[in-house]
Formats: C-alpha cells, structure tokens, sequence
C-alpha cells in the first residue's frame, strides 16, 4: 500500500481543530491505520492548540502528515522560531500545560526542528506495521495488494492445461484469489 506524504496549510483558529481532526481519520483510515486514530488526532489537536495558544490565533500554518519508516510523523509547521513548546508540570488543578505532556505520553517520539522561516514541531507513532508500505497485522493483507496488482496487469488468467489436474489447479487459485480480496476489503473499508 502506499501512503503518500499529504499536507494542509491553515489558519490556526480554534474552529480548524475539528475539521483538522476529521482530516486526520479520513485519511488514517484509508492509509488501514485504523487502530491509531485517536492518538493521531490527540496528538494533531495538542501541536495545533500550542500554536493557537502561544503564537497566536489567525497564525499561517501547515499540517504534514508522513510514514517515517514504519511510525506516522505528524508535523505541524509554524513561522514562529521563538516560541518552543516545553514539557511543563502542570498542576492537577491547572487548566493549562498539559499539551506536550500529552503528546509525550502518546507519542513514541516528538521534536522540533527550527528552519530559517519557520518552526516544525513533529511527534511520531508507532503503527505495527511491518514495513512502510505493509498492512497492520497483515502479511496476508500485504500479498493481497500484490495480488491486486498482478490481477491488473494480467487481465484473463489463462489455464495451463484442460485436464482435470489443471482446472483443479486454477479453482485453487481462484479460491484463494477471493480469499484474498476478502481480507483486503475488510482492510479498506
């Protein structure tokens, strides 16, 4: 499967969040990353209220969303380079600061980088996956897609002999052809 690096430039407004965060599972969901949308979007609505918060509403600013190896990278790109987000210990009282200490705890990993125009803060999840390009859980799933693209590219499978031997033979892979479309629609749904 390939999951293509995508990104969105907004407006950092309270009211993005959402419409951000619908964004976020769309394109999860059909990348088959399914079991780590929540975490996504919790992490995606933190970096983006850092920036509301401490850059400031109406700032210019970019959703990344990429695979760095087998972990999604989600980016969120700032003009600011003197605001760094911080852990802070925040009291349980506070109703503030807790945002990068959520990030940290769901996320296996996270930064910033500073370019010369702009600040990227970025956090990674682990996907379970086996490979960039494979399926959760699923080297089944994975030999579906390249299954996918043989039956593309070889429009009329054509039976090697008549007899018996040979149409048991091509039932066989037929069988297993469904099979194999059947786990990846239920990856695809």
């Amino acid at each position: 499967m390939s999951r293509k690096p995508w990104d969105l430039a907004f407006t950092a407004e309270p009211e993005e969040v959402g419409a951000l965060r619908r964004i976020m599972r769309l394109h999860l969901g059909i990348w088959g990353l399914h079991h780590i949308i929540d975490e996504a979007q919790l992490c995606m609505s933190e970096l983006v209220s850092n920036v509301i918060t401490h850059v400031g509403v109406g700032t210019p600013t970019t959703l990344a969303v990429s695979m760095n190896g087998t972990h999604l990278r989600i980016e969120i790109h700032d003009p600011d380079t003197r605001a760094l987000p911080t852990l802070v210990g925040a009291d349980a009282g506070s109703e503030t600061g807790r945002g990068m200490a959520l990030v940290d705890a769901v996320a296996d990993r996270w930064g910033v980088v500073l370019r010369a125009d702009r600040k990227v803060t970025w956090c990674e999840l682990a996907t379970r996956l086996t490979s960039p390009s494979g399926h959760v859980d699923g080297a089944g799933v994975t030999r579906d897609e390249e299954l996918l693209s043989l039956y593309a590219a070889v429009k009329q499978p054509r039976v090697a002999s008549s007899s018996r031997f040979g149409r048991a033979a091509a039932e066989e892979v037929v069988i297993d052809a469904i099979t194999d479309f059947l786990h990846w629609l239920k990856e695809h749904r």
